[in-house]
């Protein structure tokens, strides 16, 4: 249990956390195009030409980054770090060819309205966009079952799209929208282990049950249940807020138990979009760890948990890096070495609405992203845990967090 850190320490995991960041920025960030004013990060190093060109360039994968940077400047603010945010926002808006809107995945739009939502904390943000997207999702939700389908027009309905939109509708204060999202969720994806499940497929037999437990799924409900409960904790509804904080510290003991090794380490891991799947659960964590209320036992000790999992997996995922030029290369699966990527070979590609991995995990961007997102994850708790250590009368006061207004 982690429940004193010194500065040092604390220190330590900043510095972490700023080389992850170098190590994007020297390996993945580029002009697209050579456009000034813009960026994109190359979805894989070695980069075949196809990536170098952003022939590829991975929407919902350019969301996370954009949220990366965020995460640095916030950490660490500067001119610099804010101007890479709006570059990337350009650059976004550029290669997309069409409004953000018009894509037809609805998980991806929805990772998209959370990273512009959270860019008005660094600089000025694209709140017009931010509201049209947040739009589309509203106008996107199926009449029939009352939520998101995994794109438009499909019959699959699922966590990736619906988990991340209540998430957005939540921080935008649509608690109607957020709360009918993960009620339904709840009602039909949780597994006996207490594990959210992957989705619902209709066909003319009726519901079947995409059974998959998936590392992402059980963040972005955490994520959700945060949002909802501490929007409704501020109306003054502590009762139904105490609902979704209990299904919340459901998940992080199911994640803690069947997700994690004896040693708190988050286990397992891939690439291709598979790549983003443990860095959105440990975001998350890093989000209850540090915004669950301070007034009851049941939400201290999902707190502790949460901590302590975001902790133990960053060391656990540090200590099995590579370094290349003095700059850390993460393991795709945070328990085992790194892989070094060779040029050459498979690369990850878009096969039927996802990327598939290629030959070597590592050499994708998604699975670099989420290093460093744990690394982001890991020096807000550990500051956190400092100031508490320095100042231990500290209340946990949740904040606000951040807006998809």
């Amino acid at each position: 249990m982690v429940t004193k850190m010194s500065r040092t320490e604390a220190e330590n995991w900043a510095y972490r956390a700023d080389v992850a960041e170098q190590a994007i920025r020297d390996r993945h960030a580029s002009r697209l195009w050579g456009l000034p004013g813009t960026n994109l990060a190359v979805p894989s190093w070695p980069a075949p030409v196809q990536h170098k060109a952003f022939f590829s360039w991975h929407y919902w994968w350019q969301a996370h980054y954009l949220d990366c940077l965020i995460d640095a400047a916030a950490r660490v603010p500067s001119r610099e770090k804010s101007k890479a945010v709006q570059a990337t926002i350009r650059g976004i808006r550029i290669r997309n060819l069409s409004p953000l809107a018009s894509n037809k995945y609805f998980d991806d739009r929805a990772w998209m309205v959370l990273a512009l939502g959270r860019a008005g904390q660094v600089g000025r943000g694209a709140r017009g966009t931010t509201r049209r997207l947040l739009h589309s999702l509203v106008e996107g939700i199926d009449p029939s079952t009352g939520v998101l389908p995994w794109r438009v027009g499909d019959v699959f309905f699922n966590v990736p799209s619906n988990g991340p939109a209540a998430i957005a509708f939540a921080r935008a204060g649509r608690l109607d929208e957020a709360c009918a999202l993960v009620d339904w969720i709840f009602d039909n994806l949780v597994d006996d282990s207490g594990l959210i499940l992957d989705g619902v497929r209709l066909s003319m037999g009726g519901m079947e049950v995409e059974r998959g437990r998936y590392t992402y799924n059980q963040g972005v409900m955490i994520g959700a249940c945060l949002e909802i409960a501490l929007a409704l904790r501020e109306r003054g509804d502590r009762e139904a807020s105490t609902g979704y904080l209990t299904r919340l510290h459901n998940i992080i003991h199911a994640v803690a138990k069947d997700m994690a090794t004896s040693d708190n380490v988050i286990k397992g891991g891939g690439g291709g979009d598979g790549g983003l799947f443990n860095g959105v659960l440990v975001r998350y964590l890093a989000d209850a760890a540090l915004r669950l209320p301070d007034d009851g036992r049941t939400d201290r000790a999902a707190s502790r948990i949460a901590r302590r999992l975001v902790l133990a997996t960053a060391n656990s995922a540090w200590h099995n890096r590579l370094e290349v030029d003095g700059l850390p290369l993460f393991p795709a699966d945070w328990t085992k070495s790194a892989t070094f990527p060779q040029a050459g070979g498979l690369v990850s590609a878009s096969v039927g609405g996802a990327v598939r991995e290629g030959a070597i995990r590592e050499r994708d961007l998604s699975v670099q992203l989420s290093g460093w997102m744990l690394m982001e994850a890991a020096a807000r708790v550990a500051d956190d845990v400092r100031r508490k250590s320095a100042d231990p009368g500290q209340s946990q006061l949740p904040d606000k967090g951040p807006s998809c207004e």
